[in-house]
Protein backbone atom coordinates (compact mmCIF):
# COMPACT_ATOMS: atom_id res chain seq x y z
CA UNK A 1 0.00 0.00 0.00
CA UNK A 2 1.21 3.55 -0.61
CA UNK A 3 2.79 5.34 2.29
CA UNK A 4 0.96 7.97 4.28
CA UNK A 5 2.75 10.87 2.60
CA UNK A 6 1.19 10.05 -0.79
CA UNK A 7 -2.29 9.69 0.71
CA UNK A 8 -1.82 12.95 2.61
CA UNK A 9 -0.73 14.74 -0.57
CA UNK A 10 -3.77 13.54 -2.52
CA UNK A 11 -6.23 14.29 0.30
CA UNK A 12 -4.79 17.79 0.83
CA UNK A 13 -5.02 18.57 -2.89
CA UNK A 14 -8.68 17.60 -3.11
CA UNK A 15 -9.61 19.41 0.11
CA UNK A 16 -8.08 22.59 -1.33
CA UNK A 17 -9.93 22.16 -4.63
CA UNK A 18 -13.17 21.61 -2.74
CA UNK A 19 -13.14 25.29 -1.76
CA UNK A 20 -12.32 26.55 -5.28
CA UNK A 21 -15.85 27.88 -5.80
CA UNK A 22 -15.31 30.42 -3.00
CA UNK A 23 -12.84 32.35 -5.15
CA UNK A 24 -14.56 31.66 -8.47
CA UNK A 25 -18.00 32.91 -7.50
CA UNK A 26 -16.82 36.50 -6.79
CA UNK A 27 -15.57 36.56 -10.41
CA UNK A 28 -18.85 35.42 -11.99
CA UNK A 29 -19.26 38.78 -13.76
CA UNK A 30 -16.01 38.23 -15.69
CA UNK A 31 -15.98 36.08 -18.85
CA UNK A 32 -14.84 32.49 -18.25
CA UNK A 33 -12.17 32.81 -20.94
CA UNK A 34 -10.67 35.87 -19.25
CA UNK A 35 -10.35 33.99 -15.96
CA UNK A 36 -8.71 31.10 -17.81
CA UNK A 37 -6.32 33.35 -19.76
CA UNK A 38 -5.03 35.27 -16.76
CA UNK A 39 -4.91 32.17 -14.54
CA UNK A 40 -2.67 30.34 -17.01
CA UNK A 41 -0.38 33.26 -17.91
CA UNK A 42 0.09 34.25 -14.27
CA UNK A 43 0.86 30.64 -13.27
CA UNK A 44 3.37 30.19 -16.11
CA UNK A 45 5.33 33.29 -15.16
CA UNK A 46 5.42 32.29 -11.50
CA UNK A 47 6.41 28.66 -12.22
CA UNK A 48 9.16 29.65 -14.64
CA UNK A 49 10.64 32.11 -12.15
CA UNK A 50 10.66 29.50 -9.37
CA UNK A 51 12.34 26.87 -11.57
CA UNK A 52 14.89 29.17 -13.18
CA UNK A 53 15.87 30.89 -9.95
CA UNK A 54 15.69 28.12 -7.35
CA UNK A 55 15.56 24.72 -9.08
CA UNK A 56 18.45 24.69 -11.54
CA UNK A 57 19.74 21.34 -10.26
CA UNK A 58 16.37 19.67 -10.78
CA UNK A 59 16.21 21.13 -14.31
CA UNK A 60 19.64 19.70 -15.11
CA UNK A 61 18.69 16.27 -13.72
CA UNK A 62 15.52 16.12 -15.79
CA UNK A 63 17.41 17.20 -18.90
CA UNK A 64 19.89 14.36 -18.34
CA UNK A 65 17.05 11.86 -17.81
CA UNK A 66 15.38 12.95 -21.05
CA UNK A 67 18.65 12.67 -23.00
CA UNK A 68 19.20 9.15 -21.65
CA UNK A 69 15.88 7.94 -23.08
CA UNK A 70 15.62 6.28 -26.46
CA UNK A 71 14.28 8.32 -29.37
CA UNK A 72 11.02 6.40 -29.19
CA UNK A 73 10.62 7.14 -25.47
CA UNK A 74 11.50 10.79 -26.01
CA UNK A 75 8.77 11.13 -28.65
CA UNK A 76 6.31 9.32 -26.37
CA UNK A 77 7.17 11.58 -23.44
CA UNK A 78 6.70 14.73 -25.55
CA UNK A 79 3.40 13.44 -26.93
CA UNK A 80 2.01 12.56 -23.48
CA UNK A 81 3.13 15.90 -22.03
CA UNK A 82 1.55 17.91 -24.87
CA UNK A 83 -1.67 15.91 -24.62
CA UNK A 84 -1.71 16.57 -20.86
CA UNK A 85 -1.59 20.29 -21.55
CA UNK A 86 -4.55 20.07 -23.93
CA UNK A 87 -6.54 18.08 -21.37
CA UNK A 88 -5.79 20.63 -18.65
CA UNK A 89 -6.90 23.63 -20.67
CA UNK A 90 -10.10 21.82 -21.69
CA UNK A 91 -10.87 20.79 -18.11
CA UNK A 92 -10.22 24.21 -16.62
CA UNK A 93 -12.31 26.11 -19.14
CA UNK A 94 -15.27 23.76 -18.84
CA UNK A 95 -15.09 23.82 -15.02
CA UNK A 96 -14.96 27.64 -14.82
CA UNK A 97 -17.84 27.92 -17.31
CA UNK A 98 -19.92 25.35 -15.42
CA UNK A 99 -19.43 27.07 -12.04
CA UNK A 100 -20.24 30.56 -13.30
CA UNK A 101 -22.78 29.90 -16.07
CA UNK A 102 -24.39 26.47 -15.59
CA UNK A 103 -24.50 25.53 -11.89
CA UNK A 104 -22.16 24.69 -9.05
CA UNK A 105 -23.82 21.28 -8.77
CA UNK A 106 -22.98 20.48 -12.41
CA UNK A 107 -19.30 21.19 -11.71
CA UNK A 108 -19.54 19.13 -8.52
CA UNK A 109 -21.18 16.23 -10.36
CA UNK A 110 -18.26 16.16 -12.80
CA UNK A 111 -15.98 15.17 -9.94
CA UNK A 112 -18.43 12.47 -8.93
CA UNK A 113 -18.10 10.92 -12.37
CA UNK A 114 -14.34 11.44 -12.58
CA UNK A 115 -13.27 8.83 -9.97
CA UNK A 116 -15.37 6.18 -11.70
CA UNK A 117 -13.92 7.02 -15.11
CA UNK A 118 -10.39 7.17 -13.65
CA UNK A 119 -10.78 3.78 -11.99
CA UNK A 120 -12.16 2.12 -15.12
CA UNK A 121 -9.55 3.72 -17.40
CA UNK A 122 -6.80 2.74 -14.97
CA UNK A 123 -8.05 -0.85 -15.04
CA UNK A 124 -8.22 -0.91 -18.85
CA UNK A 125 -5.20 1.18 -19.85
CA UNK A 126 -2.78 0.70 -16.94
CA UNK A 127 -3.87 -2.81 -15.90
CA UNK A 128 -4.33 -1.65 -12.30
CA UNK A 129 -5.78 -4.52 -10.29
CA UNK A 130 -8.85 -3.92 -8.12
CA UNK A 131 -10.08 -6.07 -5.27
CA UNK A 132 -13.63 -7.37 -5.01
CA UNK A 133 -14.51 -4.74 -2.41
CA UNK A 134 -13.04 -1.95 -4.55
CA UNK A 135 -15.31 -3.02 -7.41
CA UNK A 136 -18.20 -2.94 -4.93
CA UNK A 137 -17.20 0.64 -4.05
CA UNK A 138 -17.16 1.57 -7.75
CA UNK A 139 -20.62 0.04 -8.13
CA UNK A 140 -21.95 2.08 -5.20
CA UNK A 141 -20.44 5.25 -6.68
CA UNK A 142 -21.97 4.51 -10.06
CA UNK A 143 -25.37 3.96 -8.45
CA UNK A 144 -25.21 7.31 -6.70
CA UNK A 145 -24.20 9.04 -9.95
CA UNK A 146 -27.10 7.43 -11.84
CA UNK A 147 -29.48 8.72 -9.17
CA UNK A 148 -28.03 12.24 -9.33
CA UNK A 149 -28.04 12.30 -13.15
CA UNK A 150 -31.85 12.07 -13.29
CA UNK A 151 -32.13 15.78 -13.87
CA UNK A 152 -30.78 18.29 -16.37
CA UNK A 153 -29.31 16.75 -19.53
CA UNK A 154 -27.26 19.90 -20.07
CA UNK A 155 -25.66 19.56 -16.64
CA UNK A 156 -24.90 15.89 -17.32
CA UNK A 157 -23.14 16.64 -20.63
CA UNK A 158 -20.92 19.31 -19.07
CA UNK A 159 -20.19 17.06 -16.11
CA UNK A 160 -19.18 14.12 -18.30
CA UNK A 161 -16.82 16.23 -20.45
CA UNK A 162 -15.16 17.78 -17.38
CA UNK A 163 -14.80 14.36 -15.75
CA UNK A 164 -13.41 12.61 -18.82
CA UNK A 165 -10.77 15.28 -19.49
CA UNK A 166 -9.46 15.11 -15.92
CA UNK A 167 -9.62 11.30 -15.71
CA UNK A 168 -7.47 11.02 -18.84
CA UNK A 169 -5.08 13.60 -17.39
CA UNK A 170 -4.61 11.52 -14.23
CA UNK A 171 -4.01 8.34 -16.23
CA UNK A 172 -1.32 10.05 -18.32
CA UNK A 173 0.46 11.41 -15.23
CA UNK A 174 0.62 7.93 -13.73
CA UNK A 175 2.14 6.67 -16.99
CA UNK A 176 4.53 9.58 -17.49
CA UNK A 177 6.08 9.90 -14.02
CA UNK A 178 9.86 9.63 -14.39
CA UNK A 179 10.49 13.38 -14.17
CA UNK A 180 10.41 15.96 -11.38
CA UNK A 181 6.75 16.75 -10.77
CA UNK A 182 7.19 20.48 -10.29
CA UNK A 183 9.08 20.76 -13.57
CA UNK A 184 6.51 18.57 -15.31
CA UNK A 185 3.75 20.87 -14.04
CA UNK A 186 5.68 23.88 -15.39
CA UNK A 187 6.08 22.30 -18.83
CA UNK A 188 2.38 21.41 -18.95
CA UNK A 189 1.42 24.95 -18.00
CA UNK A 190 3.70 26.37 -20.71
CA UNK A 191 1.92 24.10 -23.21
CA UNK A 192 -1.46 25.29 -21.96
CA UNK A 193 -0.32 28.90 -22.36
CA UNK A 194 0.91 28.19 -25.90
CA UNK A 195 -2.47 26.67 -26.79
CA UNK A 196 -4.56 29.59 -25.58
CA UNK A 197 -2.20 32.47 -26.49
CA UNK A 198 -3.39 32.74 -30.14
CA UNK A 199 -6.97 33.16 -28.89
CA UNK A 200 -6.15 35.88 -26.36
CA UNK A 201 -6.18 38.95 -28.70
CA UNK A 202 -9.54 38.05 -30.22
CA UNK A 203 -11.47 36.52 -27.33
CA UNK A 204 -10.20 38.42 -24.30
CA UNK A 205 -12.15 41.36 -22.94
CA UNK A 206 -10.86 44.68 -21.67
CA UNK A 207 -8.00 44.23 -19.21
CA UNK A 208 -9.60 44.10 -15.72
CA UNK A 209 -8.90 47.12 -13.55
CA UNK A 210 -10.53 46.05 -10.28
CA UNK A 211 -8.23 44.98 -7.45
CA UNK A 212 -10.70 42.21 -6.53
CA UNK A 213 -9.94 40.41 -9.79
CA UNK A 214 -6.21 40.31 -9.15
CA UNK A 215 -6.61 39.37 -5.50
CA UNK A 216 -8.83 36.42 -6.42
CA UNK A 217 -6.54 35.55 -9.34
CA UNK A 218 -3.53 35.35 -7.04
CA UNK A 219 -5.40 32.96 -4.75
CA UNK A 220 -6.51 30.90 -7.75
CA UNK A 221 -2.99 30.60 -9.15
CA UNK A 222 -1.07 29.93 -5.94
CA UNK A 223 -3.54 28.19 -3.65
CA UNK A 224 -5.87 26.53 -6.14
CA UNK A 225 -3.53 25.74 -9.04
CA UNK A 226 0.17 25.37 -8.27
CA UNK A 227 -0.05 23.85 -4.77
CA UNK A 228 -2.80 21.23 -5.35
CA UNK A 229 -1.52 20.33 -8.83
CA UNK A 230 1.93 19.63 -7.42
CA UNK A 231 0.49 17.64 -4.50
CA UNK A 232 -1.62 15.56 -6.87
CA UNK A 233 1.29 14.82 -9.21
CA UNK A 234 3.42 13.89 -6.22
CA UNK A 235 0.74 11.50 -4.95
CA UNK A 236 0.69 9.74 -8.33
CA UNK A 237 4.34 8.80 -7.85
CA UNK A 238 3.34 6.37 -5.11
CA UNK A 239 -0.36 5.64 -5.62
CA UNK A 240 -2.48 3.98 -8.28
CA UNK A 241 -4.50 6.37 -10.42
CA UNK A 242 -7.66 4.60 -9.19
CA UNK A 243 -6.75 5.33 -5.55
CA UNK A 244 -6.07 8.99 -6.31
CA UNK A 245 -9.26 9.10 -8.36
CA UNK A 246 -11.49 7.73 -5.60
CA UNK A 247 -10.09 10.27 -3.12
CA UNK A 248 -11.26 12.93 -5.57
CA UNK A 249 -14.71 12.46 -4.03
CA UNK A 250 -13.50 14.74 -1.23
CA UNK A 251 -13.74 17.62 -3.72
CA UNK A 252 -17.45 17.30 -4.68
CA UNK A 253 -18.42 16.47 -1.09
CA UNK A 254 -17.05 19.85 -0.02
CA UNK A 255 -18.63 21.50 -3.09
CA UNK A 256 -21.98 19.97 -2.16
CA UNK A 257 -21.77 21.24 1.42
CA UNK A 258 -20.81 24.72 0.20
CA UNK A 259 -23.65 24.71 -2.33
CA UNK A 260 -26.16 23.88 0.41
CA UNK A 261 -24.91 25.78 3.45
CA UNK A 262 -23.02 28.72 1.91
CA UNK A 263 -24.55 29.41 -1.50
CA UNK A 264 -28.02 28.25 -0.34
CA UNK A 265 -28.72 26.10 -3.41
CA UNK A 266 -31.76 23.84 -3.14
CA UNK A 267 -31.32 20.21 -2.06
CA UNK A 268 -33.60 17.18 -1.90
CA UNK A 269 -33.61 13.77 -0.21
CA UNK A 270 -32.29 11.98 -3.30
CA UNK A 271 -29.18 14.16 -3.33
CA UNK A 272 -28.54 13.53 0.37
CA UNK A 273 -28.84 9.76 -0.12
CA UNK A 274 -26.53 9.90 -3.16
CA UNK A 275 -23.80 11.76 -1.32
CA UNK A 276 -24.02 9.40 1.65
CA UNK A 277 -23.52 6.51 -0.80
CA UNK A 278 -20.49 8.29 -2.24
CA UNK A 279 -18.97 8.71 1.22
CA UNK A 280 -19.59 5.01 1.86
CA UNK A 281 -17.88 4.09 -1.41
CA UNK A 282 -14.75 6.09 -0.46
CA UNK A 283 -14.51 4.27 2.87
CA UNK A 284 -14.98 0.85 1.25
CA UNK A 285 -12.50 1.53 -1.57
CA UNK A 286 -9.78 2.60 0.88
CA UNK A 287 -10.83 0.19 3.63
CA UNK A 288 -7.70 -1.94 3.41
CA UNK A 289 -5.57 1.11 4.08
CA UNK A 290 -7.88 2.82 6.57
CA UNK A 291 -8.51 -0.22 8.73
CA UNK A 292 -5.38 -2.30 8.29
CA UNK A 293 -4.00 -3.87 11.44
CA UNK A 294 -0.90 -2.30 12.94
CA UNK A 295 2.05 -4.65 13.14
Amino acid sequence: MPTKKYYLSAITAFIIWGFFSLVLKPLHSYPSLDILFYRVFYAVVLLLLINLLFRKTALKNDRDIFKSLSKKMQRKTILLTVFSGFLLVTNWFLFIYAVNHVSLKSASFAYLLCPILTTILGYILLKEALSKWQWVAVGISLTSCVILSLGSTKDLIYSFCIALSFALYLIIQRKNNQFDKFIMLTVQMVIVAAVILPFFPKYSSVVPQESLFYMMLTLIVVLFTIIPMFLQLYALKGMKSSSVGILMYINPMINFLLAVFYFKESIDTIQIVSYVLILLSVVIFNGKYLFKSKT
